[in-house]
């Protein structure tokens, strides 16, 4: 047998995407060219790796299964063979990051951009999927990296804290509750509550009001942030929320409020998850330092821009007062 490493990265490609057009776009090379390598693969060795049909994708067979899993640990381990010879703190090779979907248009395209002009030799591959999908791509190997909330994590997880976050509540600019400094939650559980349909994140939010005895009614439950926020600025309901993105309007273009919560809430973390089973490598390093240094500083913009923006509501409010 005569197995390269190119043919072990596409196989790996094509078993992450499971689509062979997908995985062609992701390794930067011809779709007949990650096919004619997947069909040496399984020329060697007599079985097939994939079930391939037209319009469904590619599917490992149990043998594909068990040649991938190998081939993954095969790659990592050469990645850390290359790492010995990396001077200066230069990293290269095929890095796949896994993104929670809800942070990923926050802040993904920003690490990648620093990445790619700190270490410019690692490819890096961002792959958005929810709490679960991300847990099991950990476990398997597909991804390197995963940057996402401290939920639903296990013991083999090991986690790198980038940043603690409070929920607050998202609400209609012209909202009963907007012209409030602050909401209690007994305030937002007399609305219909908007919610994530991460299982791991409406539970926990859903928690939240059960630790003080309300049960707000539940208007929605959307597969996107931007959904979610959409429903809270036409007036559908309200949500209690981590994500803090910088502007304050929907897809469609209403205003959004966000107002802290008075009552006495967890912290979340939002954080670098590994799976301890793998070793670490110079390029998990590079990627975890990286994105500390973006957190740190996106927090320091954060808060600017939520002061810039509560000084504006401020000056707005004293200007609309009778005799000001």
């Amino acid at each position: 047998m005569n197995i390269t490493l190119r043919q072990l990265r596409y196989a790996v490609a094509a078993a992450r995407s499971g689509k062979l057009s997908v995985a062609a776009a992701e390794l930067h090379v011809s779709q007949p060219s990650l096919s004619a390598a997947i069909d040496s693969l399984e020329s060697q060795f007599g079985q097939q790796l994939f079930v391939r049909r037209r319009g469904a994708g590619a599917a490992l067979t149990p043998f594909g299964r068990a040649v991938t899993e190998q081939a993954r640990r095969v790659l990592h381990e050469t990645r850390q063979l290359e790492s010995l010879g990396q001077a200066n703190g230069e990293v290269s090779g095929e890095f796949v990051l896994g993104c929670f979907d809800e942070l990923a248009p926050y802040c993904a395209a920003a690490l990648l951009r620093r990445l790619q002009v700190r270490h410019p030799k690692l490819r890096v591959v961002v792959r958005e999927e929810g709490f679960a999908p991300l847990r099991r791509l950990l476990a398997e190997g597909s991804i390197n990296l995963a940057l996402t909330y401290d939920l639903d994590a296990d013991s083999a997880t090991d986690m790198t804290v980038m940043k603690e976050v409070r929920p607050h509540a998202l609400l209609a600019a012209s909202h009963a509750l907007a012209g409030r400094s602050a909401v209690s939650l007994a305030e937002l559980a007399g609305f219909p509550l908007v919610l994530s349909d991460q299982v791991a994140s409406w539970q926990h939010i859903v928690e939240l009001f059960k630790l003080q005895g309300l049960t707000p009614a539940v208007y929605a439950r959307t597969r996107t942030f931007e959904m979610q926020r959409s429903l809270v600025a036409n007036g559908f309901g309200v949500a209690l929320v981590y994500a803090e993105p910088y502007g304050h309007d929907s897809y469609d273009g209403l205003k959004l409020c966000r107002r802290p919560v008075k009552d006495t809430l967890p912290a979340q973390r939002i954080v670098l998850a590994r799976d301890a089973r793998y070793p670490a490598t110079a390029a998990n390093d590079a990627v975890t330092e990286i994105a500390r240094q973006w957190f740190a500083r996106g927090s320091e913009r954060l808060i600017r821009t939520q002061a810039r923006a509560a000084q504006k509501h401020s000056d707005t409010g004293r200007r609309a007062r009778p005799g000001k």
